[in-house]
């Protein structure tokens, strides 16, 4: 499948974005861990949220097909792993099959989980026999994905002797910890950082509670995208039920955006915030750490291309282990659109102005992963129209942002 993206010409629409999915796959797995009756309101309707709802609904099913959700592969891992009789298989599809999870395996195996490799050593599909879990301590390098700590954190509460997580060396995403951390506390967990380097989670059980997910802050930097690129200097894009105060990392793109032109008013009484145009990029070159917020790369990269300001870009060495390789993504798709990207020890992108011969009738492909097709759909208001290959993809975090930009006015032919 392909489509045809041409922009409008002046952008001023109110969007409603999808709710949080690092929220909403967190408050999920907490909750059924708390044996609540609730049901966690204004939960994401996005592919991973929804493999999640299934699996946990289904607990008692032989099998668990994750298909392509990494948050659900490696929560309901570590979910699974603490009920009593539970007995597994986590399968998903060729791509989740290449993905690593060794590291959470190893480290719920230093909890005493009994989980096997179904095929190929250090990867889904997964042979899970749950309970049994007996270990209290876990050592684990503190620069992994932070849903392999998130994974093994909720489940502290549950454990007899609860959990101390030990992290060594560079700790990445130290935001989505801290966001795990908080919504375990909501639900009554006693789990608090005890140093620089170490978490201590104590063996009481979660307090159920009803709790409603607020909106995601990684779906909007898409629509700041849409204002920074948009030729129309009264550009508007109001976002419902986003707050200054966040739990989400990812509302830094909030400050960040001001560096590109764009401003961010938050009106608390209505809960939505309203992007304008503050005037062209007020930097000649940005230079950012995303160690934190690794989501947000893509959206960067391809909007300081499309204004022209050089960047420098490090910490995205999970990018590499996302959907897809994300850095290497990012480079080929905009080298046909003429830029040079350029790698550095796999955790720097770069770019200093470098340009190439774009090549003609430009089609993005999108490497199944949902972010490459969001990122670049905005750059057809510097190109004049894109076509984007398997948009389809989107299904995974945001199943409306096609309709969401037509509303905004974009046409969209395929």
């Amino acid at each position: 499948m392909q489509i045809t993206l041409t922009p409008p010409k002046g952008v001023c629409t109110t969007i409603t974005l999808p709710s949080s999915k690092s929220i909403s796959n967190r408050v999920l797995v907490i909750n059924a861990l708390s044996g609540s009756e609730f049901s966690p309101q204004n939960v994401s309707d996005c592919d991973d949220t929804r493999v999640m709802v299934r699996a946990l609904a289904e607990k008692d099913a032989p099998v668990a097909d994750i298909m392509a959700a990494g948050t659900a592969m490696r929560f309901l891992t570590a979910y699974f792993a603490t009920v009593d009789g539970c007995v597994k298989t986590m399968t998903g599809t060729e791509r989740m099959r290449q993905r690593p999870i060794k590291v959470l395996v190893d480290a719920l195996g230093q909890l005493g989980a009994r989980i096997g490799y179904a095929e190929n050593e250090g990867f889904p599909p997964l042979t899970i026999k749950g309970g049994g879990l007996d270990g209290e301590r876990v050592t684990l390098q503190g620069n992994v994905s932070s849903q392999y700590i998130s994974a093994l954190l909720m489940i502290g509460p549950v454990l007899g002797n609860g959990l101390t997580l030990h992290l060594e060396g560079d700790i990445i995403s130290r935001p989505y910890i801290n966001l795990t951390l908080q919504l375990m506390r909501d639900f009554g967990a006693k789990a608090d950082w005890t140093g620089d380097d170490e978490i201590r989670v104590e063996p009481r059980p979660y307090t159920p509670i009803p709790f409603t997910v607020e909106s995601d802050w990684s779906a909007a930097s898409y629509w700041y995208e849409v204002v920074a690129l948009s030729a129309d200097t009264d550009a508007r894009v109001v976002l419902p039920h986003l707050y200054a105060h966040s739990y989400q990392g990812d509302s830094a793109v909030a400050r960040l955006f001001e560096q590109l032109g764009v401003r961010t008013e938050y009106d608390e009484s209505s809960a939505c915030i309203s992007l304008c145009k503050s005037g062209l990029p007020v930097v000649e070159r940005m230079e950012y750490d995303f160690i934190d917020q690794p989501d947000l790369a893509q959206t960067f990269v391809v909007t300081c291309a499309m204004q022209g300001v050089p960047f420098r870009f490090t910490g995205l060495q999970s990018l590499k282990i996302k959907e897809t390789d994300r850095m290497a993504a990012l480079i080929c798709e905009l080298k046909k659109l003429g830029y040079v990207i350029r790698e550095e020890e796999g955790r720097i992108l770069e770019w200093e102005g470098e340009r190439c011969q774009p090549q003609a009738d430009v089609a993005i492909d999108t490497y199944e992963d949902h972010r490459m097709a969001m990122a670049f759909a905005p750059a057809s208001m510097v190109l004049g129209a894109l076509r984007i290959n398997n948009p389809q993809v989107v299904s995974k975090s945001y199943p409306d942002f096609w309709s969401d930009l037509e509303k905004a006015g974009f046409t969209i032919q395929g």
